[in-house]
């Protein structure tokens, strides 16, 4: 798939704010500061064009990246983030839930994991809750760069056991340094449409 166009489309916290179009969405999810801006710009051949941050629980609304007027990619607010208030964590736990219980146009979640770390119990959580609802799960393992070769085997093995993936989800190495696994995810996009 190539990519012709990107913008900005809609940044919304509640439901009667999300596009109307009812083109297919793609929702990336993942612990603060896991990448999912640089996650995004790779996927979408751009340097800044979703703001990466050194300070974790940046992104507060869900915003909603249409990508060559065809399908949305879908960042939400991350989990996980300790300096983010009680009352704030609630409200983005209740506004993504909102979002995965009643999008009828959602049609994949791109879990994101940090490659380099076992996932936390927020990332076993929102596993496990997006099989609840059956919704079709890619598991990103972002910065995989970061991880020897010798290695990626064994914390594959690792992060597998620890979610204990349901047949039909996959599992995707990735890293927007090496663009390792963004062919596989696009791929996963348009077969998906």
């Amino acid at each position: 798939m190539k990519i012709s166009s990107v913008n900005l489309a809609i940044s919304a916290v509640r439901r009667s704010q999300y596009p109307t179009d009812n083109k297919s969405e793609y929702l990336l999810i993942g612990r603060s500061n896991v990448g999912k801006s640089s996650f995004i710009n790779s996927l979408i051949n751009r340097k800044n064009f979703a703001r990466t941050s050194s300070r974790p629980g940046k992104t507060q609304t869900i915003n909603f990246y249409e990508v060559n007027e065809d399908f949305y990619l879908v960042d939400a607010p991350g989990y996980g983030y300790a300096a983010v208030s009680k009352t704030k964590r609630k409200k983005f736990g209740l506004m993504i839930e909102d979002y995965i219980i009643h999008r009828k146009q959602l049609k994949q979640v791109f879990l994101l994991i940090d490659f380099r770390h076992r996932p936390t119990n927020d990332d076993i959580l929102m596993y496990n809750y997006l099989k609840y609802y059956k919704i079709p799960v890619t598991i990103v393992a972002t910065k995989s760069d970061k991880i020897g070769i010798t290695m990626q085997q064994k914390q594959r093995t690792a992060i597998l056991n620890d979610l204990d993936l349901v047949v039909g989800d996959d599992f995707v190495l990735f890293s927007s340094v090496t663009k390792a696994g963004k062919e596989d995810i696009l791929r996963k996009i348009e077969i998906t449409k």
